[in-house]
């Protein structure tokens, strides 16, 4: 199911990124603290009052220093959330007051049907009626006085957001159903990729448009399997394309990532892995999906008898975190190797659901402590009592140990490692969860 997304807009220096940082800290989805996994994000999983959604933070966005384009700059930034994002929260100085530029932008968000929150932020007296009195001149309604750097009155701000979210869930598809998301950059081919996918097929049951969301769902099946393809493409707008656009290209994919079983990530093979790359498949693999990197334009590439080992090579080095996803080498204009895609989709989905028996497991962890037994800190030693999977999509288990803080990251690895080539889980992230035996 996609969460809705809430964007913060806002000029610069009005404190984007400390109300970001604010809101989400605390109230993060399930995060693996491997090294590799780019941490620069302009997005976190957030949730007020169980409700949850995805925060995204326009102050990410590396704008080029252009100068005297800040107005034409901010003008962009508000129309791609107005876009993409179901609330927006318009951030303004409480401070330094009203500004031409606020008005510009709020002339913008006055033109959506989107709920548009006016926080002024950096608020010191509270008790002052005056405080924030000029922001009503935006039309934007009633201002809610926050300071994010202390926290005071984001539960308010916080309230309102929630109460401007959409309630339905969307289309919902049967269990047994692939559902399939096509995510990367724009222009990477992944609406040929679509194309090719479904035009080899010719079995289409309907396309499906999204009427709260940004993707085009398309329903097939194929020997006997049913799928549904999930594409985020055709955001690029010509004369569009530039930095901010390539970055907000994240949101949609992520939307997409919420609602699939197995991403296909899609690379270029002539630009190769770039910094936004990594941003989308490192929000896949946080949010626990089966994965597939999709080398696009390979038909493009001089090639001799390495040169998919060195770039397959290139991949593991930049996606250190996704060491799991297996690759494949396409062509979407060609449909060159475009045929094995779904063989390998139903195989990752498998390895996604698989689960293993306690007793086979716990076999194994005595016998992974037998060959390698756990470090000591300062003379005391970790314990590994029993160990269970709870969850499955993305398999997770739960290892209770005598004491949480004796389990160092590098043992955790080891676990993993050995479960991965004891049983597979080739294409999907696994989740350990340490506990204390009082956690039980």
């Amino acid at each position: 199911m996609a969460k809705p997304v809430v964007a913060i807009v806002g000029r610069p220096n009005v404190g984007k990124s400390t109300l970001f940082n604010r809101i989400a800290r605390g109230r993060v989805a399930i995060v693996e603290d491997h090294p590799g996994v780019t941490r620069d994000r302009l997005y976190k999983d957030a949730s007020w009052l169980n409700r949850e959604f995805t925060l995204v933070d326009t102050g990410g966005i590396e704008f080029r220093e252009v100068e005297d384009e800040i107005s034409k700059q901010m003008k962009f930034q508000a129309e791609l959330a107005m876009r993409d994002a179901e609330v927006i929260i318009f951030v303004v100085d409480g401070r330094q007051g009203l500004t031409g530029t606020d008005e510009e932008v709020a002339g913008i968000l006055r033109k959506t049907k989107k709920p548009v929150i006016l926080a002024v932020n950096k608020i010191e007296d509270f008790t002052d009626p005056t405080v924030g009195y000029d922001f009503y001149a935006l039309g934007l309604g009633e201002p809610i006085l926050v300071s994010a750097s202390h926290g005071y009155n984001i539960g308010d701000l916080l309230d309102e957001v929630i109460a401007h979210l959409p309630g339905g869930a969307g289309e919902e598809y049967p269990e047994d159903m692939i559902k399939i998301a096509v995510i990367g950059r724009p222009n990477v081919g992944k609406s040929s990729l679509v194309n090719a996918l479904l035009g080899e097929e010719r079995v289409i049951v309907s396309d499906i448009p999204g009427t709260t969301r940004d993707a085009i769902d398309s329903v097939f099946t194929r020997d006997g399997r049913s799928y549904v393809l999930i594409d985020t493409a055709g955001m690029r707008r010509k004369g569009k394309i530039d930095e901010p656009t390539e970055r907000y290209s994240v949101i949609r994919s992520l939307k997409a990532v919420d609602r699939c079983d197995v991403v296909l990530m899609v690379i270029d093979a002539e630009e190769g892995l770039t910094e936004q790359d990594k941003k989308i498949a490192g929000y896949a693999h946080e949010a626990g999906r089966g994965c597939i990197l999709v080398i696009n334009k390979w038909d493009l590439i001089e090639k001799d008898d390495k040169t998919m080992l060195r770039f397959t090579e290139a991949l593991r080095d930049g996606l250190g975190f996704m060491q799991y996803a297996p690759t494949i080498y396409i062509s979407a204009k060609t449909k060159q190797r475009v045929h094995k895609i779904l063989d390998l989709v139903n195989y990752v989905d498998e390895q996604h659901a698989m689960r293993v028996g306690t007793s086979t497991l716990n076999d194994l962890i005595r016998e992974m402590v037998q060959l390698n037994p756990p470090p000591t800190d300062k003379g005391r030693k970790l314990k590994i009592l029993y160990t269970t999977q709870v969850g499955v999509k993305p398999p997770t288990f739960v290892i209770f140990v005598n004491d949480p803080e004796l389990m160092h990251f590098s043992y955790l690895r080891y676990i993993e490692n050995k479960l991965r080539s004891t049983f597979g889980f080739e294409g999907t992230p696994l989740r350990m969860v340490v506990r204390s035996r009082k956690e039980e």
